[in-house]
């Protein structure tokens, strides 16, 4: 009797259809996170999901039946994404490779993993998961790796370096009567010039590597772009620029290190000043300063009609040592970053390639004053 009630409570043997699990494994990988191509041994896409055909931007009948060739010729996909699949298709099927990364046209960072072989009886299965959080963390972790060394670094340069220009300073400004009686004063100025530039170029170490805590004051935004323009409007139309200060509330507030405000955009105005002379057609220059409240914050904006950025460049823009300039140090993006985060805020770019590039500076409304 216990035996004949033991076998009744068994599961009774079940025979699975293939038709029903091959449905729920295709359930299964519609809704994962990572996006999935699968390529027979004649080279034909059967099965792609939603992830892989939205990260395409295509639907998914315009991809049924679809060749590895037929994709990289797909009328409908972008030239970026045919540049992206070109690069996949050489890294893996071309030369073997079961892994590559790459980043897309929006900045966004991916890893595919390629399984080939005979462990799939001829045909190809392509992965692709974003890795874009993974990529920050690392670049933060590479970011204060160079920070400790440059810490080292700028402490030596500022002992090696300035007591010795300090003192050739000294000895120029000496000898400045004696070449002004000679007819060559200009050749102290450029000394003296490039004097100030080496020290210059200390100081943006120094000041990356042990930035100032903010000495916090209140002031207007209205006032604080007339400031900026005044310092800078000299410099701008020696270039044959144009500066303009756009009509911005007057009653808005904020509280910063005036000083390092003051740096971080008369930093973004040079730059500007760059890329505007890097442009190849004769237009006139055009610099343009403004600010506007959003929310519980004040937007100051720099924008320009210089040469623009691609997206790989913008990507890179506030790192340390990064400079698309022949003389440059790759450290006045990163220390303005570095000094409007100190101050709770944050930078964002946009950019066109012969278009421009607009710089916007997010900052909290001091609390209390009128917004």
């Amino acid at each position: 009797m216990l035996h004949e009630i033991h076998d009744s409570r068994l599961l009774s043997p079940r025979s699975f259809q293939a038709g029903l699990l091959d449905s729920t494994y295709e359930n299964v990988l519609e809704h994962i996170d990572s996006g999935i191509m699968l390529f027979d041994e004649e080279g034909v896409l059967t099965f792609v999901n939603a992830r892989a055909y939205g990260m395409l931007e295509l639907q998914r009948y315009a991809l049924a039946g679809c060749t590895v060739v037929d994709l990289l010729t797909h009328l409908s996909l972008s030239r970026s994404k045919k540049r992206q699949l070109l690069h996949i298709y050489r890294e893996t099927v071309y030369k073997g490779k079961t892994m590559y990364e790459f980043m897309d046209e929006y900045g966004r960072y991916w890893e595919v993993n390629a399984s080939f072989g005979a462990d799939m009886n001829g045909g190809y299965l392509f992965t692709f998961k974003e890795i874009s959080d993974y990529k920050k963390i690392e670049q933060t972790a590479y970011q204060n790796d160079n920070l400790a060394m440059l810490g080292k670094l700028s402490a030596s340069i500022a002992h090696e370096i300035r007591n010795p220009l300090t003192a050739i300073r000294g000895f120029i400004q000496l000898l400045r009567p004696h070449l002004q009686g000679l007819g060559k004063e200009e050749y102290a100025k450029i000394i003296l010039a490039e004097i100030d530039r080496a020290n210059d170029i200390i100081h943006e170490f120094l000041s990356s590597s042990k930035p100032s805590s903010p000495q916090a004051g209140i002031i207007s935004v209205s006032a604080l772009l007339k400031e900026v323009i005044l310092l800078t409007e000299s410099e701008v139309l020696m270039k044959g620029c144009q500066i303009v200060l756009n009509s911005s509330p007057s009653d808005l507030y904020i509280s910063v290190d005036v000083k390092q405000i003051k740096q971080v955009l008369i930093n973004m105005i040079r730059n500007a000043l760059e890329a505007i002379s890097d442009r190849l057609d004769d237009s006139t220059g055009k610099i343009e300063l403004g600010a506007y409240r959003e929310g519980g914050e004040v937007r100051l904006i720099v924008s320009d009609n210089g040469k623009g950025m691609d997206v790989c460049t913008m990507s890179h823009l506030f790192n340390q040592f990064f400079t698309t300039k022949e003389n440059g140090t790759g450290l006045g993006l990163s220390v303005s970053d570095r000094i409007i985060k100190n101050h709770g805020g944050r930078i964002s770019v946009s950019s066109r390639i012969n278009e421009g590039t607009s710089f916007v500076i997010s900052l909290p409304l001091t609390p209390g004053f009128p917004a």
